[in-house]
């Protein structure tokens, strides 16, 4: 897999609307894998191929219709940053191997307590060492890039 990133973005928000200028990697249709940190906490892991901007855009104007709520953490929270890593070499524009990373990350957060805040849904896929090597380095980047303060929520 050739994955690219970590890009950093501060978000501001409310429950209603968010506020981010996205560039690079975030404005590309390439499949995506998304990190949500917020007070200290890990609290959200994401994959899509939208851009970035068209997929919080759904995260915060989802109304229920189809069972999608949106982001629950847009709720009780108001200011975030995300990280965003790009898979550019998916085939045929597959997501498959970022979410079985998506699964992993995940997992290693709920290993050191809990899972993530504001996750409902993980798609579970068979790893390979590859997916469970690049889950490794993206906590490991997430947690250094935000110093001693972020948790794996314990």
């Amino acid at each position: 897999m050739k994955i690219t990133g970590p890009e950093h973005f501060k978000l501001s928000f409310d429950a209603k609307k968010c506020a981010a200028k996205f560039s690079g990697l975030a404005n590309t249709k390439l499949p995506k894998l998304y990190v949500v940190v917020a007070d200290g906490e890990l609290i959200y892991v994401g994959v899509t191929r939208r851009t970035m901007r068209a997929r919080l855009y759904g995260g915060w104007n989802a109304n229920g219709k189809n069972g999608y709520h949106g982001y629950a953490w847009r709720h009780n929270r108001t200011t975030a940053d995300l990280y965003v890593w790009c898979q550019e070499d998916a085939p045929e524009g597959s997501s498959r191997d970022l979410e079985t990373v998506e699964a992993e990350v995940a997992f290693l957060i709920r290993r050191a307590g809990q899972w993530p805040e504001g996750q409902t849904e993980i798609h579970f896929h068979p790893s390979q060492k590859e997916h469970r090597e690049w889950a490794a380095r993206i906590m490991q980047h997430v947690l250094d890039a935000a110093g001693s303060s972020v948790s794996r929520q314990s």
